[in-house]
């Protein structure tokens, strides 16, 4: 699995490579080196982790995010941002800026590693944290009220958050800070369904929903 690893993290950095140095119309990019160091770095490091301490979320997470009983529109609403994703890496890439400040490419790095430490410490929580809205009943899917949990519903998407604020001041690209919201808004979207086939399809979830108010910022929302 370790080699499976490996070889779909390139395929992700060749991925972003293309998107971000096809937009920006060179590779004489140094944010955007940086920003593929960056995740190559911790797609390694959180895959190496669940390697060594869940395997069998790993190899959820490594599969394609499409399953029979997901629902359809789950399956359209990950492709569609799947695509304005690239989409808004290229579009940073074409509006970069080279003389952004340093202190911003900086806070922007701290907000990416903090991203993926929320993200690390779900992993840890949930073995059950799969991509895909699903109720996970051959794995023995139940609620997960510890760690992050025990603070919002959603920590993965509070990650997500958080990176999608890092990106655009990793790589000196005021005008990406626009696509925020309109990726905020989708996976607030997503997760009211992801909610009510939890609700429906999970014992004990519409408690601890009651207990747990928030779902991606605590005090927040």
């Amino acid at each position: 699995m370790l080699i499976r690893l490996v070889l779909q993290t390139g395929v992700l950095l060749l991925l972003l490579g293309l998107a971000l140095f096809g937009g920006a119309g060179t590779s004489r990019w140094p944010a955007g080196w940086a920003l593929l160091g960056l995740f190559g770095t911790g797609s390694l490091m959180a895959g190496v982790f669940l390697l060594r301490h869940d395997p069998a979320l790993l190899r959820e997470r490594m599969t394609l995010p499409m399953h029979a009983e997901q629902p359809r529109r789950d399956k359209l609403l990950l492709l569609g941002i799947g695509l304005l994703w690239f989409a808004w890496l290229a579009g940073m890439g074409a509006a970069h800026r080279p003389a952004w400040p340093l202190p911003l490419h900086l806070l922007g790095a701290a907000l990416f590693v903090a991203a993926y430490a929320v993200i690390a410490w779900t992993f840890a929580a949930n073995s059950f944290a799969s991509p895909a809205v699903r109720v996970q009943s051959g794995r023995g899917h139940r609620v997960v009220d510890t760690g992050p949990y025990a603070w919002v519903r959603h920590p993965m998407y509070g990650g997500a958050l958080l990176l999608f604020l890092a990106l655009p001041l990793v790589l000196g690209s005021p005008a990406g800070l626009l696509g925020v919201p309109v990726l905020a808004a989708l996976l607030a979207l997503r997760t009211g369904w992801e909610e009510a086939a939890l609700r429906t399809g999970l014992p004990g979830y519409a408690a601890y929903a009651a207990r747990v108010r928030h779902r991606f910022l605590p005090g927040l929302w």
